[in-house]
């Protein structure tokens, strides 16, 4: 049956990719992009399941944006679009920018988001956050931090875990929000929580587990992270309850996207009302593959190029996200990148931006207009992962070497160019995110494990402490993997994006049995505390950072001089021991207040001493700050 409609006249105010359907009480506007379209028409559903729709015809307006207007209050429907093109109907989808979904997201739902917003929405106010290198970010899934029995979370996997306060394990020590808090981190960037594929959202008992870099609606939050996938509002407001709850406990919130890729080509929106527009192809006409994972899109194609930037917009206005971590982001081109940010301006300068700077394979397009790391200084801040320290402490995820922190002095040049942010490749500090894990490849744990097996457990802590550490002390941005500090374990599993809970859960009864995030929080406050660390650009790196000269390849030594006005220190020296010896060296003479030493650390100070000599203990980190 066919609705009567009233067909919008001009589209000046709908040529917004966003502005797929706009709900009001009295009529609800549709306005859908397609440059091939013959036809376009939108079905309406009374509910998520039934067979029976009402026919909405679009006409093709500016712009190639098709229009319609339903009459009437249709909020609690559904609906999905689909185009006639070269003699046939594409299969329904809900549209590539869906804000609402039903159960599985295979229809868009007809909602007020004014209604889905918790109570106090409109005064929830970001962080204080002063400069990007303030920043310490930790990454998880939202599985892996609640769902172990230890937890002590009620809501555990889901997006309401996260707001729930003063939970304990069960040795009475903080968990969930509380330890987040309580560890000192600024960002939490999680694992992507958009709609994906490998979920099935009326199965959730059968506790399925998948990383989530399998995108399907971008721009609408996983059912399987709600109480309930079968109510299109509750996902989106159970969002927005996690991100004022972390917001309230000082807490910035960091979202992993995934634009590189999509599920299923033909299967997602994005293939089915634009066939093949939306992604790069080879000269043969199949799919280019960049991302491994059976597609690449085309960031730079027009559409695509808008649709990213619309949607990173939309998350950062409706759910108040303050920070984007591009997965692949060697897939999209530099110019993109670059709309991205300036965007986010727009919004908020302090949004965070910043990504991976390489392809799983080849992509479809010239490799010197890609955003690759080496080019990261060519996109203002714009940030990139630093494999260049990540593999210089702890080696290559690629092979079971040695790294700097566990006995490898052939890394060390690379370290002293990771503790400088990789100026060569980085515009400024702010780009470099330096980082030794995160879900990718083997925890720390288990990476030390591998490449030293025949060390004691108290060597290899050592050794993960020490390189926590030099990423705490280097300019540019910090990141840990969450569940570090409580010296998780994947059982020798590297890539565990579908192994089961068991594997990826926070072992939160670890808090209890070792220190490791007692020193993992100094560290934190220690960085926090001294804006030596931090300094911010790269002329001041250039002008306060020095290397000092060892004797022993296997120690670095640097000071962070002449820092009055700058720090409450006037100095800072750090020393790196990456042997299995005790290794002494000469430092400036001072006095100085011991912030680390021996595998132990203190914010407040280990104590005093007044030396131009110091001896450091193997595998471990000794930072001092002349008073």
């Amino acid at each position: 049956m066919l609705l009567s409609v009233a067909l919008l006249t001009a589209c000046a105010h709908s040529t917004r990719l966003e502005d797929e359907c706009r709900y009001s009480s009295n009529r609800t506007q549709f306005a859908f992009w397609s440059d091939v379209a013959e036809q376009m028409e939108v079905r309406i559903y009374d509910s998520f399941d039934t067979d029976v729709f009402e026919t909405l015809m679009l006409r093709k307006g500016a712009d190639n944006f098709w229009t319609a207007v339903a009459e009437g209050d249709q909020l609690g429907k559904f609906y999905t679009v689909r185009s006639f093109q070269n003699g046939e109907w594409a299969p329904e989808s809900p549209g590539i920018f869906a804000k609402a979904v039903s159960v599985n997201g295979q229809r868009a739902a007809i909602i007020d988001m004014k209604t889905t917003d918790p109570a106090g929405w409109n005064m929830d106010t970001r962080p204080e956050m002063t400069d990007p290198t303030d920043v310490v970010v930790y990454e998880t899934h939202l599985r892996d931090f609640t769902m172990s029995p230890n937890s002590g979370v009620a809501a555990k996997g889901k997006f309401l875990a996260l707001t729930e306060e003063g939970t304990r394990t069960p040795d009475g020590l903080s968990s969930g929000i509380d330890h987040l808090r309580e560890m000192g981190i600024t960002h939490l960037q999680i694992l992507p929580f958009f709609d994906y594929g490998s979920i099935d959202e009326t199965a959730l008992a059968v506790n399925r587990y998948n990383w989530g870099y399998d995108p399907v609606n971008y721009n609408v939050p996983e059912g399987g992270y709600s109480s309930d996938p079968y109510d299109p509002a509750a996902r989106i407001r159970e969002t927005k309850e996690m991100v004022m709850a972390l917001h309230k406990a000082g807490i910035r919130v960091i979202m992993d996207v995934v634009y590189n890729h999509t599920y299923d080509a033909m299967g997602c929106a994005l293939g089915r009302v634009v066939p093949l527009y939306f992604y790069r192809l080879n000269p043969d006409g199949t799919y280019a593959n960049g991302s491994g994972c059976g597609n690449e899109t085309a960031s730079d194609h027009e559409m695509m190029r808008r649709f990213m930037v619309e949607s990173v917009s939309y998350w950062a206005r409706e759910y108040h996200i303050d920070g984007f971590r591009f997965d692949l982001m060697g897939i999209h081109d530099r110019e993109t990148m670059r709309q991205i940010r300036a965007a986010l301006d727009e919004i908020d300068p302090s949004i965070l931006t910043y990504g991976e700077g390489w392809a799983a394979m080849t992509p479809a397009y010239p490799y010197d207009s890609l955003a690759m790391k080496q080019f990261t200084y060519t996109m203002p801040r714009v940030g990139a992962f630093s494999d260049d320290i990540r593999n210089a402490l702890i080696g290559s995820p690629f092979d079971h070497e040695r790294g700097f922190a566990s006995g490898n002095p052939a890394g060390a040049k690379d370290v002293m160019r990771g503790l400088l942010a990789c100026l060569e490749w980085a515009g400024e500090p702010m780009q470099h995110v330096s980082y030794i894990t995160c879900h990718d490849n083997y925890c720390l744990r288990d990476r030390i494990a591998v490449s030293a097996p025949d060390e004691s457990e108290d060597t290899q802590i050592r050794m993960n402490k020490l390189a926590q550490t030099a990423v705490l002390v280097s300019q540019g941005m910090s990141f840990i993997y969450g569940g570090e500090e409580l010296y998780r374990t994947k059982r020798g599993i590297d890539n565990s994006y579908q192994s089961p809970d068991s594997i990826n859960i926070i072992p939160w009864e670890n808090k209890e049995r070792y220190d490791l995030w007692k020193y993992y929080k100094e560290m934190i406050a220690i960085r926090r505390a001294h804006k030596g660390f931090r300094l911010g650009s790269a002329e001041l790196v250039k002008n306060h950072v020095e290397f000092l000269s060892s004797d022993n390849d296997g120690l670095i030594i640097y000071s962070i001089k002449n820092l009055e006005g700058l720090d409450t220190a006037r100095s800072l020296v750090v020393l790196l021991n990456g042997t299995p010896e005790i290794v002494t060296a000469d430092i400036p003479e001072a006095d100085y207040t011991v912030l680390a030493h021996d595998a132990e650390a203190d914010a407040r100070g280990l104590g005093h001493i007044q030396t131009g000599h110091i001896a450091v203990e193997p595998y471990s980190a000794t930072i001092l700050a002349e008073e």
